[in-house]
């Protein structure tokens, strides 16, 4: 029995060795087989990974090719003719405006000017982003209340750094090692950081060069080697405005200007064209304001209003008359003597007793409607009149007519809109966006020349509504 009872349990320890010895062979193949799948796994992972990646190139790659088929890096060529005010683009034949709309995008119905609706703080609001109070050029022409000598700003002919504030379009440019060029922008021949105004790439004003010259001069500027070309081509020309001052903006002698700045724009596109890289090119075609017509029975007079104000208007207060009233009286003057002087001219532009009177509204300063932005600095005058929709203020009443046309009104009224068409691989085809208001065009050019603007006024989420 003892033999027995020894047979069994030697039987019994080796059925438990073969079964330890299987469990132990099932865990280590379990193992491995468990190791090879996460190494599978891993492999499978990276490989993804590494074909997602490639993807994402080949798509940025594609993105590129499509967007630019000849040259290498993006271009902006920026038009601006002053006074062309939204509408006057179906007032003749207009092929290229037509063509530009047809092919690219445009601002429906126009863009909004900043206040004042004039030509200076317009321009240099497009260049800047900034609204006037904020890049410093609030009128055509103006007065430094911090200058002890009075010096005034005069639009053509001042290039003194200290009135030109913020950071234009062009010195952000070369700020990002990229090159431009401007024929004629107000502003731009403003020494301003790494901007120059470099003879070669910045020309001085002169009105006496014809747009074909000017238009020429920007073609040659595109044929310059790689290296040599201007990232951002900046031009300005002077019709309709210069018209439209004379005759307002319904006479015959306004559909001829347009012609001739739709044969401006047309002269542009067709030398891209015949370089084949029309579509590589950012075309942009804006205006600074609109036009409305004036006679001389929209008059209001400063003497008539002094006289029914009992206040007396010296000559030296005066800084604007028309369409803004600004008046400057001596710093001596508390803030509570600004607001019943204000007080005193409105009572008598209510009251009857001066000749259209109540087309003109004056306002202290820091008072005014915040949506014009026209507060935030010592340059805009203490007292701003806002005048009517075509109405003129004057000294005196002229003894006869004095009609023609005028500007710098409202920004809101239809008349003071702007026009912006653009086209290019940046711009969606046969797209309209909503009226804005033209500080966003910075931005708008930077994000299609793909560097870093510096802070202004407009707004990232608009851009990429103009943009794509």
């Amino acid at each position: 029995m003892k033999n027995d009872g020894g047979a069994v349990t030697d039987l019994k320890n080796e059925r438990q060795g073969r079964t330890s010895i299987k469990a132990s062979y099932t865990i280590y193949v379990g193992a491995v087989l468990c190791l090879a799948l996460a190494v599978a796994v891993v492999l499978l992972s990276v490989s993804l990974s590494s074909c997602h990646k490639s993807a994402m190139r080949a798509d940025s790659r594609s993105t590129v090719s499509h967007s630019l088929k000849i040259l290498k890096q993006p271009l902006v060529i920026l038009l601006s003719a002053d006074g062309f005010r939204w509408g006057y683009q179906w007032k003749v034949a207009t092929p290229n405006i037509d063509r530009l709309k047809r092919d690219g995008t445009e601002a429906y119905p126009g863009m909004f000017p900043v206040y004042p609706s004039i030509t200076f703080p317009n321009h240099y609001s497009i260049a800047t982003g900034l609204y006037p109070a904020w890049h410093g050029i609030i009128l055509n022409s103006f007065r430094d209340p911090t200058d002890a000598s009075r010096k005034t700003f005069f639009m053509k002919n001042d290039t003194n750094p200290k009135w030109w504030l913020g950071e234009p379009m062009w010195e952000t440019v070369v700020n990002h090692g990229l090159k431009a060029a401007t024929y004629f922008w107000p502003g731009s021949e403003v020494a301003k950081g790494k901007w120059t105004c470099p003879p070669a790439y910045c020309h001085r004003y002169n009105e006496s060069v014809p747009f074909a010259t000017r238009i020429d001069t920007v073609l040659s500027w595109v044929d310059l080697p790689e290296a040599q070309r201007p990232s951002l081509i900046a031009v300005y020309i002077e019709d309709p405005d210069a018209e439209a001052h004379i005759v307002g903006p319904d006479s015959p002698e306004i559909s001829d200007a347009v012609t001739r700045v739709d044969a401006v724009l047309g002269r542009l596109l067709d030398g891209l064209e015949r370089r084949k890289i029309l579509q590589d090119v950012n075309v942009i075609m804006v205006s600074d304001h609109g036009f409305v017509g004036t006679c001389d029975t929209k008059i209001i007079s400063l003497d008539e209003l002094s006289a029914a104000a009992n206040t007396k208007l010296p000559a030296d207060w005066i800084e604007s008359v028309t369409p803004v009233l600004a008046i400057r009286p001596p710093a001596r003057l508390a803030a509570k003597k600004l607001k019943s002087m204000v007080a005193a001219l409105n009572a008598a532009l209510a009251s009857g007793k001066v000749a259209n009177g109540k087309f003109l509204k004056v306002f202290v300063r820091e008072e005014l409607p915040p949506r014009l932005h026209y507060s935030g600095s010592d340059r805009i005058s203490p007292i701003i009149g806002m005048v009517a929709e075509g109405y003129k203020v004057v000294v005196k009443r002229p003894s006869g007519p004095d009609c023609g046309g005028a500007h710098g009104y409202d920004n809101t009224l239809a008349s003071m809109r702007a026009v912006f068409f653009a086209a290019g691989p940046r711009f969606a085809r046969g797209k309209q966006v909503e009226a804005f208001v033209n500080v966003e065009i910075y931005n708008v050019v930077t994000q299609i020349l793909g560097i870093k603007g510096v802070a202004n006024n407009g707004t990232r989420s608009l851009t990429k509504k103009i943009i794509r």
